[in-house]
Protein backbone atom coordinates (compact mmCIF):
# COMPACT_ATOMS: atom_id res chain seq x y z
CA UNK A 1 0.00 0.00 0.00
CA UNK A 2 2.81 2.38 0.87
CA UNK A 3 4.58 1.62 -2.52
CA UNK A 4 1.27 2.56 -4.31
CA UNK A 5 0.74 6.21 -2.27
CA UNK A 6 4.31 7.17 -3.72
CA UNK A 7 4.13 5.93 -6.57
CA UNK A 8 0.84 8.14 -6.99
CA UNK A 9 2.79 11.03 -5.12
CA UNK A 10 5.54 11.17 -7.66
CA UNK A 11 2.46 10.72 -10.73
CA UNK A 12 0.91 13.94 -9.13
CA UNK A 13 4.38 15.61 -8.94
CA UNK A 14 5.31 14.58 -12.47
CA UNK A 15 1.74 15.98 -14.11
CA UNK A 16 2.09 19.34 -12.05
CA UNK A 17 5.36 19.96 -13.64
CA UNK A 18 4.61 19.20 -16.42
CA UNK A 19 1.53 21.21 -16.40
CA UNK A 20 3.70 24.44 -14.67
CA UNK A 21 6.18 23.56 -17.70
CA UNK A 22 3.62 23.72 -20.01
CA UNK A 23 1.40 26.98 -18.76
CA UNK A 24 4.93 28.87 -18.37
CA UNK A 25 6.18 27.96 -22.05
CA UNK A 26 2.98 29.15 -23.06
CA UNK A 27 3.63 32.49 -21.27
CA UNK A 28 7.20 32.99 -23.39
CA UNK A 29 7.54 35.71 -25.33
CA UNK A 30 6.75 35.20 -28.98
CA UNK A 31 9.83 36.21 -31.14
CA UNK A 32 7.57 38.11 -33.51
CA UNK A 33 6.45 40.20 -31.06
CA UNK A 34 8.96 42.24 -29.16
CA UNK A 35 7.56 46.05 -28.76
CA UNK A 36 10.07 48.41 -27.91
CA UNK A 37 13.16 46.17 -29.36
CA UNK A 38 14.90 48.55 -32.74
CA UNK A 39 15.03 47.30 -36.02
CA UNK A 40 18.40 45.86 -36.95
CA UNK A 41 18.99 47.49 -40.08
CA UNK A 42 22.40 46.05 -40.70
CA UNK A 43 20.40 42.12 -41.18
CA UNK A 44 21.46 40.94 -44.22
CA UNK A 45 18.54 38.90 -45.83
CA UNK A 46 19.22 35.89 -47.41
CA UNK A 47 19.11 36.52 -51.11
CA UNK A 48 15.88 34.15 -51.45
CA UNK A 49 14.34 37.28 -49.63
CA UNK A 50 15.53 40.00 -51.14
CA UNK A 51 13.22 42.43 -53.37
CA UNK A 52 13.91 41.52 -57.07
CA UNK A 53 12.02 41.27 -60.26
CA UNK A 54 10.86 37.88 -61.16
CA UNK A 55 8.85 35.89 -64.14
CA UNK A 56 5.90 34.79 -62.27
CA UNK A 57 2.19 33.41 -64.46
CA UNK A 58 -0.55 34.25 -63.49
CA UNK A 59 -4.26 35.38 -65.24
CA UNK A 60 -4.66 38.12 -62.34
CA UNK A 61 -4.50 41.77 -63.24
CA UNK A 62 -1.61 43.87 -62.60
CA UNK A 63 -1.30 45.67 -58.99
CA UNK A 64 -2.61 42.46 -56.90
CA UNK A 65 -0.81 40.99 -54.10
CA UNK A 66 -0.26 37.37 -54.22
CA UNK A 67 0.93 36.16 -50.61
CA UNK A 68 2.51 32.42 -50.95
CA UNK A 69 2.38 31.69 -47.42
CA UNK A 70 4.63 28.19 -48.05
CA UNK A 71 7.42 29.81 -50.03
CA UNK A 72 7.52 32.99 -47.76
CA UNK A 73 7.05 35.16 -50.41
CA UNK A 74 4.53 38.62 -51.50
CA UNK A 75 4.53 38.71 -55.03
CA UNK A 76 2.70 42.16 -56.69
CA UNK A 77 1.80 41.40 -60.03
CA UNK A 78 3.39 43.68 -62.22
CA UNK A 79 2.01 42.28 -65.96
CA UNK A 80 4.03 40.60 -68.94
CA UNK A 81 4.64 37.64 -66.92
CA UNK A 82 6.87 40.01 -64.47
CA UNK A 83 6.22 40.53 -60.70
CA UNK A 84 8.08 42.06 -57.63
CA UNK A 85 8.81 39.57 -55.08
CA UNK A 86 9.08 39.94 -51.46
CA UNK A 87 10.52 38.10 -48.54
CA UNK A 88 8.28 37.76 -45.91
CA UNK A 89 7.37 36.09 -42.15
CA UNK A 90 4.14 34.66 -42.06
CA UNK A 91 2.05 32.49 -39.62
CA UNK A 92 3.42 30.37 -37.06
CA UNK A 93 1.65 27.13 -37.08
CA UNK A 94 -2.26 27.15 -36.05
CA UNK A 95 -1.56 30.88 -37.62
CA UNK A 96 -1.69 30.22 -41.12
CA UNK A 97 -4.84 30.98 -43.52
CA UNK A 98 -5.58 32.09 -46.51
CA UNK A 99 -8.16 34.07 -48.71
CA UNK A 100 -9.67 36.61 -50.72
CA UNK A 101 -9.40 40.08 -48.84
CA UNK A 102 -8.59 43.92 -50.16
CA UNK A 103 -6.57 46.49 -48.47
CA UNK A 104 -9.17 48.30 -46.77
CA UNK A 105 -6.66 50.90 -44.76
CA UNK A 106 -2.99 51.98 -45.26
CA UNK A 107 -1.10 53.70 -42.10
CA UNK A 108 2.57 54.94 -41.97
CA UNK A 109 4.18 54.16 -38.30
CA UNK A 110 0.85 52.76 -37.59
CA UNK A 111 0.11 52.34 -33.59
CA UNK A 112 -0.52 48.82 -32.36
CA UNK A 113 -3.18 47.70 -30.24
CA UNK A 114 -3.19 43.81 -29.85
CA UNK A 115 -6.55 42.15 -30.28
CA UNK A 116 -8.08 40.64 -27.05
CA UNK A 117 -7.51 37.19 -28.17
CA UNK A 118 -3.69 37.84 -28.39
CA UNK A 119 -3.47 39.14 -25.13
CA UNK A 120 -4.90 36.08 -23.93
CA UNK A 121 -1.90 33.81 -25.50
CA UNK A 122 0.59 36.35 -24.56
CA UNK A 123 -0.65 38.65 -21.28
CA UNK A 124 2.75 40.45 -20.96
CA UNK A 125 2.32 42.57 -24.68
CA UNK A 126 1.39 46.36 -23.77
CA UNK A 127 -2.58 47.04 -24.60
CA UNK A 128 -1.33 49.60 -26.51
CA UNK A 129 1.79 51.30 -28.15
CA UNK A 130 1.91 54.95 -30.67
CA UNK A 131 3.59 54.01 -33.53
CA UNK A 132 7.49 54.44 -34.04
CA UNK A 133 10.70 52.43 -34.77
CA UNK A 134 10.29 50.28 -31.38
CA UNK A 135 6.68 49.39 -32.82
CA UNK A 136 6.44 45.35 -33.87
CA UNK A 137 4.15 46.71 -36.49
CA UNK A 138 7.03 48.61 -38.34
CA UNK A 139 7.31 51.60 -40.84
CA UNK A 140 3.64 50.97 -42.85
CA UNK A 141 0.28 48.35 -42.47
CA UNK A 142 -1.78 47.64 -45.02
CA UNK A 143 -5.15 46.36 -43.13
CA UNK A 144 -6.47 43.15 -44.66
CA UNK A 145 -10.31 43.88 -44.81
CA UNK A 146 -12.13 43.69 -41.84
CA UNK A 147 -10.02 41.18 -40.81
CA UNK A 148 -7.41 41.85 -37.51
CA UNK A 149 -4.50 40.97 -40.26
CA UNK A 150 -2.20 42.92 -41.75
CA UNK A 151 0.80 42.90 -44.09
CA UNK A 152 3.04 45.15 -42.09
CA UNK A 153 6.68 46.17 -41.00
CA UNK A 154 8.96 44.47 -38.33
CA UNK A 155 11.32 45.58 -35.81
CA UNK A 156 12.94 42.19 -36.32
CA UNK A 157 14.47 41.98 -39.75
CA UNK A 158 15.84 38.18 -38.82
CA UNK A 159 12.29 37.03 -38.75
CA UNK A 160 11.93 37.41 -42.48
CA UNK A 161 11.50 33.64 -44.38
CA UNK A 162 10.08 32.34 -40.71
CA UNK A 163 6.86 31.17 -39.57
CA UNK A 164 6.22 33.25 -36.26
CA UNK A 165 3.52 35.69 -36.42
CA UNK A 166 0.10 35.45 -35.13
CA UNK A 167 -1.29 35.63 -39.00
CA UNK A 168 0.26 38.91 -40.19
CA UNK A 169 2.56 39.34 -43.08
CA UNK A 170 5.48 40.68 -42.36
CA UNK A 171 8.43 42.41 -44.31
CA UNK A 172 11.35 44.66 -43.47
CA UNK A 173 10.93 48.41 -43.23
CA UNK A 174 12.42 49.31 -46.58
CA UNK A 175 10.59 46.89 -48.49
CA UNK A 176 7.25 47.29 -46.75
CA UNK A 177 7.72 51.01 -47.42
CA UNK A 178 8.29 50.51 -51.08
CA UNK A 179 5.10 47.86 -50.98
CA UNK A 180 3.22 50.30 -49.52
CA UNK A 181 3.97 53.13 -52.22
CA UNK A 182 3.19 50.88 -55.02
CA UNK A 183 -0.72 49.95 -54.02
CA UNK A 184 -3.58 52.20 -53.18
CA UNK A 185 -6.57 51.13 -50.86
CA UNK A 186 -9.11 48.35 -52.38
CA UNK A 187 -5.85 46.51 -53.81
CA UNK A 188 -7.02 42.58 -54.11
CA UNK A 189 -4.86 40.49 -52.10
CA UNK A 190 -5.10 36.60 -52.42
CA UNK A 191 -3.74 34.38 -49.47
CA UNK A 192 -2.01 31.16 -50.56
CA UNK A 193 -1.53 28.28 -48.54
CA UNK A 194 -0.08 25.57 -51.39
CA UNK A 195 1.83 26.39 -54.43
CA UNK A 196 -0.24 26.26 -57.70
CA UNK A 197 0.34 23.57 -60.03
Amino acid sequence: MLNLRNLASIIIAVVGLTLSASSSFAQQPDVGDQPGLLADDSVELDPEYRKQVVYYRTSEAPGTIIIATAERHLYLVQGNGRALRYGIGVGREGFQWQGLLNISRKAEWPDWTPPPEMIARQPYLPRFMAGGPGNPLGARAMYLGSTVYRIHGTNRPDTIGTAVSSGCFRLVNADVTDLYERVPVGTKVIVRQKPEL
